[in-house]
C-alpha cells in the first residue's frame, strides 16, 4: 500500500526522531548512592548497571548490604526513567501533540 507522500514524509521524520531518542537514552548515565554513600551504583540508559562501589564499613552485616545494594539500584532506574522522560519531551515537544499523548 502506497501512502501519500505528505504521510510517507511524516512516518520518515518519526523513524528519525525515534532513532534519535534510542540514540539520546543509549548515552544516559547515572549514579546514585545510599546509606549516606556507603553504597553507590551506577546504570547507563538500557537500566545496565555499570559499576557499584561499596564502603568496607558495611562488609560485616549482609542484609544491610542487601538493602543498600537494592536502594541505590532503584534510585538510579529512577534517575534513569526520569532521564529517559526529558529527553522524550524534549524530542516531541515540538511537535504540537496534544496533552496526554507523550
Amino acid at each position: 500500500m502506497k501512502m501519500p507522500g505528505n504521510m510517507q514524509a511524516m512516518m520518515q521524520q518519526a523513524q528519525k526522531m525515534q532513532q534519535k531518542m534510542q540514540e539520546e537514552i543509549a548515552q544516559i548515565r547515572v549514579d546514585a548512592s545510599a546509606g549516606g554513600g556507603m553504597v553507590s551504583v551506577s546504570m547507563d540508559g538500557h537500566k545496565n548497571v555499570t559499576g557499584v562501589k561499596i564502603d568496607p564499613e558495611v562488609g560485616g552485616d549482609v542484609e544491610m548490604l542487601q538493602d543498600l545494594v537494592m536502594a541505590a539500584c532503584n534510585e538510579a532506574a529512577k534517575k534513569v526513567d526520569e532521564e529517559s522522560q526529558r529527553i522524550t519531551a524534549s524530542l516531541l515537544g515540538g511537535l504540537g501533540l496534544p496533552p496526554g499523548l507523550m
